[in-house]
């Protein structure tokens, strides 16, 4: 079969290795224009960019439908991943076999563009991949391939979609042989639920909400646009923390470091931040940064 991969994000190249390499040809791969990036705003490619030109394989970055329409020609079916742009009816027609998309959750649960986000940060304990037909809506078509899987406690959100993106080559590989033996997909079952993009705004954290819902916030946000707070004047990413037993007498948002952690106070207790970014730096162990803060006494955040 040729099939072409539409896709922006690291967590395609799994499955991008894997058709490379299968009884299948990939004629191409499309995906988003180069992006300004880091302070000097230079033009960088996407992660799949670079696998195409790594592997040598011929790559589109269509700007216009017609140039996407273009890129589609010849193709038996198109796979995409976190493509970052809805394809309108005329595309996906195109294909001989239409366009089927690998979406990170148990559909319809969490339909939109932070699915496994949204999961960690409700405090979910299970998700999966789904592999479904594309049509002109939302993640709303009807699916080929549904696997489960349970999510681990500590689990940040860069962990989990890594775990997903390799057993999403397995829901890929089915979904493609299933179209070849000529299975239809089901219509999805159960209650819809969105899963919206993640803003700044909401990574703000609020140190009035309970620990777990805190460390929630913080695993699902990590590693963009990642969970934060003031410190001095100035934000303070958190990209790591775990909920603890003991408890100390502090105000939520009060920071304490005893017993060689690093505590701040929550509205039901308190939790021990493993690892921060501070303003302008590199992520360092919380107990590090919080050695040359020197907090003072009864010093918070927020």
């Amino acid at each position: 079969m040729r099939i072409g991969v539409a896709a922006t994000p690291d967590v395609a190249i799994p499955s991008l290795d894997w058709l490379k390499d299968s009884e299948h040809e990939l004629v191409r791969v499309i995906t988003q224009p180069d992006r300004p990036y880091g302070r000097g705003q230079n033009l960088k490619g996407s992660a799949v960019s670079e696998w195409a030109i790594a592997n040598a394989v011929e790559m589109c970055k269509p700007t216009t439908i017609e140039e996407l329409n273009r890129s589609l020609a010849g193709l038996d079916l198109l796979l995409t991943i976190g493509y970052g742009r809805i394809l309108a009816k005329q595309s996906l027609e195109i294909p001989r076999f239409g366009c089927i998309n690998l979406h990170f959750s148990l559909l319809p649960k969490y339909r939109g563009a932070a699915p496994v986000q949204r999961a960690i940060e409700n405090g979910d304990v299970a998700s999966g991949v789904s592999v479904f037909q594309l049509d002109e809506g939302m993640d709303t078509g009807p699916v080929y391939v549904a696997m489960p899987f349970d999510i681990d406690p500590t689990s940040r959100s860069s962990e989990l979609l890594s775990d997903l993106s390799k057993i999403g080559v397995l829901a890929v590989s089915k979904t493609i042989s299933d179209i070849e033996k000529g299975i239809k997909p089901t219509h999805q079952n159960g209650e819809p639920s969105s899963a919206k993009k993640l803003s700044k705004e909401e990574g703000e954290i609020d140190w009035h909400m309970p620990s777990i819902a805190i460390i929630n916030k913080i695993r699902a946000f990590y590693p963009a646009p990642s969970a934060w707070t003031v410190f001095r004047g100035e934000p303070l990413k958190i990209s790591r923390a775990v909920n603890i037993d003991a408890r100390y007498e502090l105000n939520p948002g009060q920071l304490l470091v005893q017993d060689a952690l690093c505590l701040i106070g929550t509205g039901d207790g308190n939790i021990s931040l493993i690892s921060v970014i501070p303003a302008g730096k590199k992520e360092m162990p919380a107990l590090d940064w919080s050695r040359g803060a020197r907090f003072m006494c009864q010093e918070q955040c927020g």
